[in-house]
């Protein structure tokens, strides 16, 4: 699964606050997630964490706003 830094996870089960959607802080053989409706930051395995992925709203590509309208 193809998850970057910036991306928003959204997750089958809430965190315990209510929010099930989290910002990817940090990818690897784990991840650093943020809650987006409390701030609370964890570590997950990357295992445990990609089978409890619902969908990913991937993040606009920092390039993209770079490029110049063709006339």
């Amino acid at each position: 699964m193809d998850v970057r830094v910036s991306d928003i996870l959204v997750m089958k089960k809430q965190h315990p606050c209510g929010g099930n959607r989290f910002l990817v802080l940090r990818s690897g053989m784990d991840f650093k997630i943020r809650c987006l409706g409390c701030g609370h930051e964890v570590m997950v395995a990357r295992s445990k964490c990609e089978k409890n992925i619902k969908s990913i709203i991937r993040a606009p590509h920092p390039d993209a706003a770079k490029e110049e309208p063709v006339l």
